[in-house]
């Protein structure tokens, strides 16, 4: 069984974790004015540099949910780019 309160007291809390979070959401709600992506939809913004708070645009770009949330991500030159 998890527990989500220790959990989120030992990460989500966190300060950095907060503002990489927020940083995430924030290229996210860019990405949904530009109609880069959609609500519900089956694609993330990506991260190239795997660094949430450089949201240039030159670092972004959007993948598959497939793509950016499995194995690859341990192998970052193995990213589909679009």
């Amino acid at each position: 069984m998890v527990d989500y309160k220790k959990a989120y007291n030992k990460y989500h809390k966190q300060p950095k974790y907060k503002k990489d979070r927020a940083a995430r959401n924030k290229a996210r709600r860019k990405a949904l004015r530009e109609g880069r992506v959609k609500k519900g939809g089956a694609f993330d913004v990506h991260h190239k540099d795997m660094n949430p708070s450089n949201n240039s645009s030159k670092n972004i770009s959007i993948v598959h949910r497939k793509v950016n949330r499995g194995k690859l991500r341990k192998a970052p030159k193995r990213y589909a780019t679009t």
